[in-house]
């Protein structure tokens, strides 16, 4: 059944219709829009504490109309930075503070006196050295964003660039060095933790009300996009547009009805959401995939999203996946060549839905639509959007891990199941009482993807710098993984992962089979006032999310590449074709 709503399209088979018809009838009968706009938490909690901490998170509803309010002392800032002979931005972050930068800076028209923005949530040395060599530190500008204060990678990051620029200025005071620098965070407590803020250039100050994941509109994303000299105000008109719409209390409101059926979907059983985004938009895919991910991903529950998947005949898919299509731009070869791919999916049976950008649809629309989306889709599912209740436990046992390395003056170790070349194989305790003596390799691998439930997914973790080589190796082992085993693969960065989907890994659904890929860090790279260096650092953050994902039952395994990982995915994709064979 085909049904059109406004510039978007639902195609659902008869089953799924009914579900997500009932869906949408509860919530116009229950006023859940209104509900929403009146700041009602008992849409999602009865739970009086619960409901309080939800009111401190729902800012983002009235954020677009208010930030346009804001942009003529954004544009001067800017104009000031420009002036001054700054010509790079980095954006040091983690999770929302980072990924909505991103997207903007990858989707949308620069001005050619913009400047040129990099983006540092890895803590991988190679790329904390990557981002420092590509720009002239003496024309670079350094945005620590956090909205905490006490984010422990973007503290290591102002720590090193804080020395970087002390070293520039070695003759001339501190004041002169924090004129690189602009603090994003909360006031109070979260501000007074970022050091050197009173020597700072410039703090601007988020709503508290305001999380992490939905703040795109903010600051968090409207200082980086001053900074690109990109049409805020086109942004920002388009996200109060699209908010209007999402006031409307029927089901033709494009919130209402995409949370909805995303949510009931999941709840029927098609938990894998899978983003199909025209090239132009890509970066908006790992935007979307934290905010659903760490949303909806709690209490056993959630939506797993798949970004950056290619697509592919209806036989590889199973009956868990729903498809969402975002097109915005004139790319007619993409539009043709996944239309055609999507229509067989949906003559399959395979719910299918497509988003197309339009004026009040754009991105700005498509942040609020989507944040309005998965509100309610956490209504449908019973789940608090707004917390994150499992993205400590990692934190913890990565603090607990570098204590152990301070009192030791050792790295932690794991036993090594089997190592073939380059490539070594570290299991969980389930997978270590599997070993036999003459393991190899291929077969550690297959007796760990033997432990992938049949409404699972796997989840492949990399904990190494991003470069459009690997990128390719990794997508190619998605590919292989999901053509053999019929399940949804994702695709992650760590640490930068921990901070969005490390929430659904841990808290949804317990379906997850995790394989992290680590490396060596020959040209580790020291963290100023710190006892760990970045190599320890992130080696540290995959043990610790090892740790917690071993603690909840769930099947995971390390395969340690090496000094070369280019070398290590090469040797472990034939390790794959030999399991999977």
């Amino acid at each position: 059944m085909t049904e059109t709503i406004g510039r978007a399209s639902l195609r659902l088979p008869h089953a799924a219709q009914t579900v997500v018809d009932t869906a949408l009838r509860r919530a116009v009968e229950q006023r859940w829009v209104a509900r929403l706009w009146q700041r009602d938490a008992t849409l999602w909690t009865e739970d009086t504490e619960v409901a309080r901490s939800i009111g401190n998170r729902l800012g983002w509803l009235d954020a677009p109309r208010e930030f346009r309010d804001r942009l003529p002392a954004l544009e001067a800032f800017a104009e000031g930075v420009r002036r001054e002979g700054f010509d790079s931005a980095v954006v040091a972050g983690m999770g929302g503070s980072s990924l909505a930068p991103e997207v903007l800076a990858r989707s949308l028209p620069i001005a050619e006196a913009g400047l040129r923005l990099d983006i540092l949530d890895s803590t991988d040395p190679e790329r904390v050295r990557a981002v420092q060599s590509a720009r002239d530190p003496a024309r670079t500008l350094y945005l620590i964003a956090s909205k905490s204060g006490t984010t422990t990678e973007t503290l290591a990051f102002l720590a090193h660039f804080w020395r970087v620029q002390d070293g520039l200025h070695a003759d001339i005071p501190a004041s002169s060095v924090g004129q690189h620098f602009v603090a994003i965070t909360d006031p109070g407590r979260s501000l007074d933790a970022i050091p050197h803020t009173d020597l700072f250039r410039h703090v601007f100050l988020n709503p508290e009300d305001v999380g992490g994941r939905y703040s795109a509109l903010t600051y968090v994303g409207l200082v980086p996009a001053a900074l690109l000299g990109v049409d805020m105000g086109g942004l920002l008109d388009d996200a109060v547009l699209m908010t209007e719409r999402c006031r409307e209390p029927e089901e033709r409101n494009p919130g209402l009805w995409l949370g909805v059926t995303l949510g009931a979907l999941a709840a029927a059983g098609r938990d894998k959401l899978t983003l199909v985004i025209e090239p132009a938009l890509q970066a908006f895919g790992a935007w979307a995939e934290q905010l659903v991910a760490e949303s909806t991903g709690k209490q056993g529950r959630g939506i797993v999203p798949v970004d950056g998947e290619a697509l592919a005949a209806p036989s590889a898919y199973g009956e868990d996946r729903v498809f969402v299509r975002i097109a915005g731009r004139s790319d007619g070869e993409w539009l043709a060549q996944s239309g055609e791919a999507l229509d067989r999916l949906a003559q399959a049976g395979q719910p299918v839905i497509d988003l197309s950008l339009a004026e009040g649809e754009g991105l700005g629309g498509e942040f609020v639509r989507w944040m309005f989306a998965t509100s309610f889709a956490g209504a449908v599912l019973g789940v608090n959007p707004f917390d994150e209740p499992n993205v400590t436990e990692s934190k913890n046992n990565t603090t607990r891990v570098l204590d152990e390395i301070g009192r030791t003056g050792q790295r932690a170790e794991t036993d090594v199941l089997v190592a073939e070349g380059p490539l070594a194989l570290v299991g969980d305790a389930g997978l270590q009482g599997e070993a036999r003596a003459g393991l190899s390799l291929a077969g550690g691998l297959q007796r760990h993807l033997g432990r992938l439930r049949p409404d699972g997914y796997l989840s492949v973790q990399a904990y190494f710098a991003h470069t459009v080589e690997r990128e390719a190796s990794l997508r190619e082992l998605q590919r292989l993984l999901r053509d053999a085993t019929g399940r949804a693969v994702t695709v992650g960065y760590g640490p930068r992962f921990l901070h969005s989907t490390g929430q659904l890994h841990k808290g949804g659904p317990p379906s997850g089979c995790f394989i992290q890929l680590t490396a060596d860090h020959p040209d580790d790279l020291e963290i100023p006032g710190r006892s760990e260096t970045f190599g320890t650092l992130i080696d540290a953050q995959a043990l610790g999310d090892f740790q917690a994902l071993e603690a909840h039952g769930l099947p995971v395994a390390r395969v340690h590449l090496g000094p070369e990982p280019e070398r290590g995915l090469e040797a472990l994709h034939e390790s794959l074709m030999d399991a999977l064979s």
